[in-house]
């Protein structure tokens, strides 16, 4: 253990040499925190634990009244690199993290030195309780209370009869709660059952000897602490305390030194981020029946807060969301009970699962529920936006395009821009479809839908090449479902082919909109031509009033390649302009790519 420590150390010279070099640039520094303490003189007792074994140990008061161990500092990569290392040795606890200097307050280890003033921005604004009453904005009703946990007396040293004594007081919660934190630190592996047999000890002694503690196999009053502020350095570290919303009718703790109370918008109570992370929490209140919770379930959905990735999962009185992308992990939570739907959404950065995991479950543990909900009127005043919903932002797809109909069981031909770099496609917003082929050489993609679908109209493409300056339409979302059905745009056919002389391109006189792009083009039966083009089809910004179509014989040849059944209309008489407005806007359907 000795040689794999110094040939850790060794690996590591150059890195540790690096807060030197990191204080000219405080705001690029970072410090990893390993534990933090309700008191100076355990925490104080733990930094010198610490320094014993690795260097650049530091002590700072934390927000809240805690006191924090760091090493460091470090930039934010030599700090990935350290903690990485130091972790796989087994020097530092698992779940030690990278802390940034403005939550670190005045040093008091070790004494007579201040890297805090080389390496933390201007000292940022107290929170809490006081913070929160005065900072919040103007409402018409009282802002909610956080109730700020007192910070415990400091605890004596024991022998090891007073500290069996002492563990004989614990209830069969606490003594389980230590077995979790046994083995959330790698020390224990076995049931947890709230009987420390010879597993338990064993684990003490071991948990003991890592920190360099006399081996007993009892833990202390003190060390009991120690170990469960360990477990609970997460929560510590953003502040987790109590509120009571009594507008909302809601108790619970919150991540209290990254959110603060901001408005209300119902369904909603916002908390607004006031940290570094970026955490969001949103309390869930409003009065409704089964109906509403449902309609809320499809809502939430909607939303830029819930990524389209992740478990979801609605039962006959409840749901819960969990939505997952590169930037942000989303977890929601609602029920309904007699008559009031209640319930929060938490929204955490990417990366950091382990804490937020933490505070996930702490949340639903101290969720609690009071009579009263959300008043609807309350937030009236608040500024209306087409893309907010209660001050949330509605999710908007990268691109929407046209598309049709060609089979009765979902199939549909569109343009091949709208599916690239997509992590997903839908039909209408709401059913996810699957690229059966995509051609840029064509411009034309076809999909499938990933559920049975029931449309209007089916394209039945025309058999015959049409006659020049013949009336045609196309029909398409001509701004990209803004207007929640597709319109009917009418023009010409002005050639049979394309400016360069491709047979298998119509040239149309046609003042066509972005997201017409899929859409059929039809003749005056109704019959299906081709299908639109994008305005930059063949790498051209085409002038005003002139678009062009892939004709049907290359939809017909796409279409027979992935083995789909072609439906071909014969020839018929002209439509009545309604009849043929109900045909073309029936076979139409919205395709958009979402990332």
């Amino acid at each position: 253990m000795i040689a794999a420590l110094v040939l850790s150390l060794n690996a590591l010279a150059m890195l540790l040499a690096v807060p030197a070099q990191a204080q000219q640039n405080p705001q690029d520094t970072v410090w990893i925190q390993v534990a933090a303490r309700p008191t100076l003189a355990s925490a104080n007792q733990e930094a010198q634990v610490f320094a014993a074994k690795i260097p650049d140990v530091a002590g700072f008061s934390l927000v809240g009244g805690w006191y924090g161990v760091l090493i460091g500092p470090y930039t934010r990569e030599d700090a990935n690199r350290v903690l990485q290392v130091y972790r796989s040795e087994g020097q530092i606890p698992r779940d030690s993290f990278i802390a940034l200097p403005n939550n670190l307050r005045n040093q008091f280890y070790p004494l007579g030195e201040d890297t805090a003033q080389t390496t933390q921005p201007a000292q940022a604004p107290a929170t809490g309780a006081t913070a929160e009453a005065t900072t919040a904005p103007q409402t018409q009703t009282a802002d909610p209370v956080v109730i700020a946990e007192p910070s415990p007396p400091a605890l004596p040293d024991e022998s090891p009869a007073e500290a069996r004594r002492s563990e004989r007081t614990l209830s069969r919660d606490e003594r389980k709660e230590l077995q979790i934190a046994l083995q959330a630190a790698g020390f224990y592996n076995s049931a947890i059952d709230g009987a420390f047999g010879r597993g338990t000890r064993s684990s003490m002694s071991d948990w003991q000897a890592a920190k360099g503690f006399e081996i007993t196999g009892v833990l202390t009053t003190a060390q009991r602490q120690i170990l469960l502020d360990d477990y609970n350095a997460p929560l510590i570290s953003v502040g987790m305390r109590r509120i009571i919303d009594t507008q909302a009718g809601i108790s619970l703790e919150i991540p209290a030194d990254e959110v603060t109370f901001s408005r209300y918008e119902p369904p909603f109570a916002h908390y607004d981020s006031s940290g570094d992370l970026g955490v969001r929490v949103l309390l869930i209140s409003q009065r409704g029946d089964k109906s509403t919770l449902y309609g809320l379930y499809d809502i939430m959905q909607t939303l830029e807060i819930v990524p389209l990735e992740g478990p979801r999962e609605r039962e006959n009185d409840s749901f819960t969301l969990e939505g997952r992308n590169s930037r942000l992990v989303s977890f929601t939570q609602a029920s309904l009970k007699n008559g009031e739907i209640k319930g929060f959404t938490l929204l955490w950065p990417a990366g950091d699962e382990a804490r937020r995991s933490r505070v996930l479950s702490a949340m639903q543990a101290s969720f609690e529920r009071s009579e009263g909900a959300l008043d609807d009127a309350a937030g009236a005043d608040i500024q209306q936006d087409i893309d907010l919903l209660s001050g949330l932002e509605i999710r908007k797809p990268k691109m929407s395009r046209s598309g049709f109909f060609v089979s009765s069981d979902g199939v549909v031909v569109t343009s091949a821009d709208v599916v690239q770099g997509c992590t997903r496609v839908t039909l209408d917003y709401g059913y996810r479809a699957e690229v059966v082929s995509a051609d840029t050489q064509s411009g034309m993609a076809i999909l499938r839908s990933t559920q049975s679908l029931a449309p209007i109209a089916v394209a039945e493409l025309s058999p015959q090449s049409p006659r020049l300056q013949s009336e045609i339409a196309v029909s398409g979302f001509s701004y990209e479902g803004v207007l929640g059905a597709p319109s009917l745009t009418w023009g010409k056919l002005a050639d049979v082919k394309s400016l360069e002389g491709d047979t298998s391109v119509a040239r149309l006189e046609l003042a066509a909109q972005p997201g017409d792009a899929g859409g059929p083009v039809v003749d005056a039966s109704g019959a299906v031509l081709g299908m639109l083009l994008p305005q930059t089809a063949q790498g051209r910004q085409l002038p005003a009033g002139v678009s062009f179509a892939a004709n049907a014989e290359t939809i017909r040849g796409a279409m027979e390649a992935a083995g789909l059944e072609v439906q071909t209309q014969l020839a018929g008489a002209a439509l009545p302009n309604q009849a043929l407005v109900n045909r073309a806007t029936g076979m139409t359907v919205l395709v958009s790519c979402w990332e």
